[in-house]
């Protein structure tokens, strides 16, 4: 593996196989039952994070997202839906029908083989299909069971579809987010979806924390309404101790001031002055007087914040954006342009995190993802142990013979026995 501190986009694995996974999880098998994204961005995680994971999916269709487009890239005989590359990297993939005996059969020996089942099922299906979490249990006590549903696993409206945007919506995150209280929007990406994931990898890690001195394993459960109401955060009390009901108001924060986006001569910038320090100094610089009345608090700019926007405004206006934000350096306000996601991954700072990985797909050839936000380092500092062996998502059923193979090897120690002896 090639190690160094000052991180560089991530190395390809030719062989498009996870046989020489890195990172803290080695060791750790993950069964991926999830469709869609919430399940497959926890279990993709999990993968980055150095597990095997093996995504189980649906005879001659597989996961729907490879059907969810445009965009598609690759031939036209064999399009690639972008939105699947998106959420599947590092995983193995199996169709199983999970209807018939063949189907079930192998699932309950990757499940007696198994660390981590991920699902994201409606609530009963699992059960239906003759693999209850207590029969996964039965087959393997020690086995850490991942379950997300949409609206949360009991209570009076478990029985509903989760989907992203409707969760956004019924979460009241997008009361919160638009340009006013009447026109209500949706974050720009799949929000709910992906804090679930994050939700679930979290809980997925303690549970096998726990394992280690239990001797057993456990269940997780988590949810996309869970997962939005968990991040309300300052709006969440601003009702339950304050009594407001937050609502949309753009581009600019509730409580503090000021801190937002501004326009200047050629375009806007973002600015946070987040303490009264940074404001005495914001103010003077730019020939604001911040013992104004209606300036001199934080308070009192954030109850006359329009005022405030404009007088702020009409000294950027003589700015042009790239002199303003090296000005804004100089005196230490944190501030900031807005990027089109062209402009983000031609970032160097972007590359230098290993947000980029290349790798080899069996279609596409080389193609570069997103990657990873963690990153990981010896106790010393020196020494980067961050999976780098990074694997293009699968297509459907590339690794049946390997996966076969390896559910056809030596029988496996009884489970049970294992915990108790």
């Amino acid at each position: 593996m090639t190690t160094n501190t000052t991180a560089t986009t991530n190395t390809t694995n030719t062989t498009n196989t996870p046989a020489d996974r890195t990172g803290p999880l080695q060791g750790i098998t993950v069964i991926d039952l999830s469709r869609a994204l919430a399940g497959p961005h926890a279990a993709m995680t999990l993968g980055d994070l150095g597990a095997r994971v093996i995504k189980v999916e649906t005879p001659e269709t597989g996961d729907d997202t490879r059907s969810w487009g445009p965009p598609f890239v690759g031939p036209h005989d064999d399009p690639q839906a972008s939105y699947f590359l998106s959420c599947n990297r590092n995983k193995e993939s199996i169709a199983l029908n999970l209807k018939s005996d063949d189907g079930r059969d192998s699932l309950r020996r990757m499940v007696e083989r198994a660390d981590v089942v991920v699902e994201n099922f409606r609530p009963g299906v699992l059960d239906r299909l003759g693999f209850s979490v207590e029969t996964m249990h039965q087959i393997n006590p020690r086995l850490v069971v991942l379950s997300i549903t949409g609206f949360g696993h009991d209570g009076p409206e478990a029985s509903r579809s989760g989907y992203d945007q409707i969760v956004q919506g019924e979460a009241g995150l997008m009361s919160l987010t638009g340009p006013g209280p009447d026109t209500p929007q949706r974050v720009g990406v799949p929000i709910a979806d992906l804090l679930s994931g994050m939700n679930g990898v979290s809980g997925v890690l303690a549970a096998l924390y726990e394992r280690e001195w239990t001797g057993e394993g456990s269940v997780v459960r988590t949810s996309l309404l869970s997962s939005v109401v968990g991040v309300h955060a300052f709006q969440g009390t601003r009702y339950t101790v304050a009594g407001e009901v937050p609502q949309a108001q753009g581009n600019h924060h509730p409580s503090i001031a000021p801190y937002g986006l501004f326009s200047c001569q050629d375009g806007k910038v973002q600015i946070s002055v987040g303490s009264q320090r940074l404001w005495t100094t914001f103010a003077t610089a730019f020939g604001l007087d911040p013992e104004q009345e209606q300036f001199a608090t934080n308070a009192a700019r954030v109850g006359h914040r329009e005022a405030l926007i404009a007088a702020v405004e009409r000294v950027f206006a003589v700015w042009q954006a790239e002199p303003l934000l090296e000005r804004l350096a100089e005196l230490g306000i944190p501030a900031g342009k807005v990027r089109s996601l062209d402009e983000v991954y031609q970032w160097e700072q972007v590359a230098s995190q290993g947000l980029l990985v290349d790798v080899q797909h069996p279609v596409l050839g080389e193609v570069t993802l997103p990657g990873s936000p963690l990153r990981f380092f010896s106790g010393t500092g020196d020494r980067e142990t961050t999976r780098r062996d990074h694997v293009a998502p699968p297509v459907l059923n590339q690794h049946e013979a390997e996966i076969r193979a390896w559910l056809a090897e030596s029988p496996h120690t009884d489970t049970a026995q294992e915990a108790t002896s």
